[in-house]
């Protein structure tokens, strides 16, 4: 990767995100680390030096999307690279247990939260005939299980979306790529579970996940792919796991 690229990470904050954007600094980019907790972006500038620009974002919000993304400092613009990262699970009982505002956000930053900052970023990369978009899905894009029927949904989405930007922006010399997760050991099923982390420990038991870092790596290797070379998906699963569900638990 050169090293006077522009990264843009969304949830950067931890997770996935984070590990994205230690590893794009690993390579020699500088990346923009975008995410809502503020005290983690801090903390996250106090570990780096001037290679990181912390954005407070809520990627829900379209109006500050356009206008953050639109008022970047000229030295952080154009953005090179675009890793839709931002996302989570809430909830996990049937449809009609289901709390709405859980369905709200997952709808709105999974999805509305995608679109926000694809638009805002997209015309530059296809004005400049170059750039990456790189969205992270899921397994659960691919299949439903149990108690995810939204969740699913919202990643389902994700994977119609980038298929279909990809077809919008053929010919525009700009790539479009998408990262299905398995199980990754995050603080997604804290966030899923609403804090109970008896529950979200549950998740992992007698199975080795993945890592944030394991998914990071791949994110960068199909970044820095040759110009004519597009790494369209990719599904990441530990070595326990073969679908949703079908797991390997180790006693």
């Amino acid at each position: 990767m050169a090293t006077d690229q522009v990264v843009l990470v969304t949830g950067a904050s931890s997770g996935i995100g984070r590990a994205c954007v230690d590893a794009f600094l690993a390579q020699g980019a500088r990346v923009i680390a975008a995410a809502r907790r503020t005290e983690r972006l801090q903390e996250l500038q106090a570990q780096q030096d001037g290679d990181v620009l912390p954005l407070v974002l809520d990627v829900r919000d379209r109006a500050q999307v356009n206008e953050v993304l639109g008022s970047l400092p000229d030295e952080w613009s154009p953005i090179d690279v675009l890793v839709n990262n931002a996302g989570l699970a809430r909830g996990k009982t049937p449809l009609h247990k289901d709390d709405p505002d859980d369905w709200d956000q997952m709808l709105d930053t999974n999805v509305r939260g995608l679109l926000n900052v694809s638009g805002a970023v997209l015309p530059g990369m296809v004005e400049r005939g170059a750039g990456h978009v790189i969205n992270i899905g899921s397994n659960a894009g691919r299949e439903v299980y149990p108690g995810g029927t939204v969740y699913c949904a919202t990643k389902a989405a994700v994977e119609r979306i980038t298929r279909g930007m990809r077809m919008d922006l053929l010919g525009s010399g700009v790539k479009i790529s998408e990262v299905d997760p398995g199980m990754v050991e995050t603080e997604f099923s804290v966030v899923r579970f609403h804090g109970d982390e008896a529950a979200a420990g549950a998740v992992y038991q007698g199975v080795t996940p993945l890592q944030a870092a394991d998914i990071a790596n791949v994110v960068t290797w199909i970044a820095n792919q040759p110009p004519h070379v597009v790494i369209a998906d990719v599904l990441v699963y530990p070595l326990d796991q073969a679908g949703s569900g079908k797991l390997a638990r180790r006693t």
